[in-house]
C-alpha cells in the first residue's frame, strides 16, 4: 500500500486545522448567540447527509452538524478528518481509511467502521455506488472500499463536498428512528448540535463541547430563513441578526454607507449560465449554433455582474472555474449585439423568434430579468416563468422545463466532476448531449495519467465552448453583511466554500 503524500506546507496546514497542539480542556466554553439570515429556505432532507448530492448549499447544515472521513477545510481542500489517514493500493483499487478512535455522536453513540459503511450504502447518488464494488469493516477503526477498476476521482467524490456520501450518520440511531425521524431531531458528530427547526422560520443548534477538533466558541447558532433581501438588511441593521447573506446590489450599497456594518465579499464556486433545454430538438431555433452563440454574444456580463454584485463577479468563458484542476482558461464571449443580430439573421431569423420560456434559477430575479431585456434586445423574445427554488430544481431534473435556463453549477472538485451534471448526456441535468463528448468523457475516467486525462479534459472543455453548448455568464461572488458583534465570519476561510465555515471557527467580539 502506498500513502498518500502531503507536502510539508500542507502538513503543517493540517496539523494546525485538526488543533493537535491544543489543550481540549484549556478551552473557554462556548458563549453568546449567534445569528445568520440566510436567503432561501432549509429543507429538512439537510439535516441527511444520505440525501444530499450535487447541491452546495445543504453543507451549511453538515457543517454544522454532521463530519466527514475527508473534507474542505481551511489550507488543505482534502483535509483527514474523522479519518487520520488513508491509504490507496499500488492497483489504485482499494482504498484503506484509518479512523479516529474514541469519537462520539451528539447522542453518545460511538463512532466505528459501521457507520462509514452504513452511511455509505445508502448515500444518493449513482456513480460512487457504480464505482464501488464493496465496503469491508477490517476493524473497527479501520474500513477499505474496493473499487471495481481504478478510478482517478474516487476521493474527488468521497473527499469532499460533490456529495454527502463521505458523511456519516450514525447506524444504531438511524436504524432505530428511520429517516424522517432522523430529519425530526438530527444526530451528527459534528460541532453544533440539533436544538429546533421550525420549517420555514429558522434552524437552532447548540455546541458540542465534546468536538474532537476543537471546541467551539459561540454557545448557540441560529439560521433564519429571510428570502427579502431588503428584510435581511433590516434585521441586520436593526441587530436581530449577525449575518446577512447574499444582499442585493441595492441593500449592499445602502449598507456601504453604514458605519456600523461592513460588507464581506464571497464566492468563486458557482458559475451562472444559460442551457439551452430544447437545443436538441432539431426542430427548435436553439438547435443551431449561431442562434445559441448570438444569445451568448447579447449578453453585457460586465453590466450583468455590476448591477447584480457591485461588479465582484467575474465574467467567464467556461463554467469550469479556472481554479480548479484541469480547468482549461476561455475567455468569455465579448457583448456584441450587432454581431448577434447578423448571426440570427444568417440562420433565418432576420426578426427574431419567439423563444419560449425563460427560467431563473432563484432567488435571482433581478439577474434573470435583465438577462431576458438584453436577449429582447437582439431580437430573442422570452417570457420568464419565476418559481420556488425546490419546484425548480425538481422540474429541472425531471427534465420538464422547455426553452432556456438560467442555471448554476458549484460542484466542487475538478473539471471531470465540475461538468459530470450538465455535459455528458446522462448528467442529472443534461437535457441531451453530444456522442462524441460522451465517448471522451467516459475514457478520462478510466484514464489514470494525469496529462494525458488532462489533454481529454480540456478537449471536452473546447468542445463544449466552440459548440456553444452553454453559455457561461459569470462566476458568482456575492456581498454579505456583517454586523458589529461579529469579530470572525469565517467565510472564505475554506477557498472556495462561500459561506461560514467550519462553523467551529466563527468568533463573537468580547465585550
Amino acid at each position: 500500500m502506498t500513502r498518500r503524500p502531503l507536502p510539508a506546507v500542507a502538513l503543517l496546514c493540517a496539523v494546525l486545522c485538526l488543533g493537535l497542539g491544543a489543550d481540549a480542556g484549556a478551552q473557554a466554553k462556548p458563549e453568546g448567540e449567534m445569528r445568520w439570515a440566510l436567503y432561501i429556505t432549509i429543507s429538512p432532507n439537510w439535516f441527511d447527509p444520505g440525501e444530499v448530492v450535487g447541491q452546495l448549499t445543504p453543507f451549511w447544515v453538515l457543517y454544522a452538524m454532521h463530519d466527514a472521513l475527508v473534507k474542505p477545510m481551511p489550507g488543505n481542500l482534502a483535509t483527514p478528518s474523522l479519518a487520520e489517514s488513508w491509504t490507496m493500493s499500488p492497483d489504485g483499487r482499494n482504498y484503506d481509511f484509518k479512523l479516529r478512535e474514541n469519537l462520539k455522536f451528539h447522542n453518545g453513540d460511538s463512532f466505528t467502521a459501521e457507520d462509514v459503511k452504513f452511511s455509505f450504502a445508502r448515500a444518493k447518488g449513482k456513480l460512487l455506488h457504480e464505482k464501488v464494488k464493496e465496503v469491508t469493516v477490517v476493524s473497527p477503526s479501520r474500513v477499505r472500499f474496493t473499487l471495481h477498476e481504478p478510478w482517478p476521482d474516487f476521493m474527488n467524490y468521497y473527499g469532499n463536498v460533490v456529495s454527502g456520501a463521505g458523511w456519516v450518520v450514525p447506524k444504531k440511531y438511524m436504524e432505530q428512528v428511520g429517516p424522517d425521524g432522523f430529519k425530526k431531531h438530527p444526530i451528527g458528530l459534528g460541532p453544533y448540535k440539533f436544538v429546533s427547526h421550525t420549517v420555514g422560520v429558522e434552524l437552532v443548534m447548540e455546541a458540542f463541547e465534546g468536538y474532537w477538533r476543537k471546541m467551539p466558541s459561540v454557545k448557540r447558532v441560529v439560521f433564519k430563513m429571510v428570502p427579502e433581501s431588503t428584510t435581511r438588511v433590516a434585521m441586520l441593521k436593526r441587530g436581530e441578526v449577525d449575518i446577512a447573506y447574499l444582499l442585493e446590489a441595492p441593500q449592499a450599497i445602502e449598507l456601504k454607507r453604514d458605519p456600523n456594518v461592513r460588507l464581506a465579499f464571497s464566492g468563486g464556486i458557482a458559475v451562472f449560465f444559460l442551457d439551452f433545454l430544447d437545443m436538441w430538438d432539431p426542430k427548435s431555433p436553439w438547435a443551431d449554433q449561431r442562434v445559441r452563440l448570438a444569445a451568448s454574444l447579447a449578453l453585457d456580463r460586465r453590466s450583468l455582474s455590476e448591477a447584480e454584485t457591485l461588479g465582484a463577479s467575474k465574467p467567464a468563458g467556461n463554467f469550469v472555474p479556472r481554479t480548479f484542476e484541469f480547468a482549461l482558461p476561455l475567455e468569455p464571449h465579448p457583448y456584441d449585439p450587432a454581431r448577434a443580430k447578423k448571426l440570427l439573421a444568417e440562420a433565418g431569423y432576420p426578426n427574431g423568434f419567439d423563444a419560449g420560456e425563460f427560467h431563473q434559477l432563484p432567488p435571482y430575479f433581478g439577474l434573470g430579468e435583465a438577462i431576458v431585456g438584453y436577449l429582447g434586445a437582439v431580437g430573442i423574445r422570452t417570457t420568464m416563468r419565476p418559481m420556488e427554488r425546490a419546484a425548480y430544481l425538481s422540474a429541472l431534473q425531471a427534465k420538464k422545463l422547455k426553452g432556456v435556463c438560467v442555471c448554476s453549477s458549484a460542484l466542487y472538485g475538478n473539471a471531470a466532476s465540475r461538468m459530470s451534471e450538465v455535459i455528458p448526456t446522462d448528467g442529472t441535468f443534461a437535457y441531451g448531449g453530444f456522442p462524441d463528448v460522451d465517448a471522451l468523457y467516459k475514457q478520462q475516467a478510466r484514464e489514470t495519467d494525469r496529462k494525458k486525462r488532462e489533454a481529454l479534459l480540456h478537449q471536452i472543455q473546447q468542445i463544449v465552448y466552440d459548440r456553444v453548448r452553454i453559455a457561461p455568464i459569470f462566476q458568482y461572488i456575492w456581498p454579505s453583511g456583517i454586523g458589529p458583534r461579529v469579530e470572525e465570519p469565517a467565510l472564505m476561510l475554506i477557498d472556495p466554500y462561500p459561506w461560514s465555515a467550519p462553523l467551529e471557527e466563527v468568533r463573537l467580539k468580547k465585550r
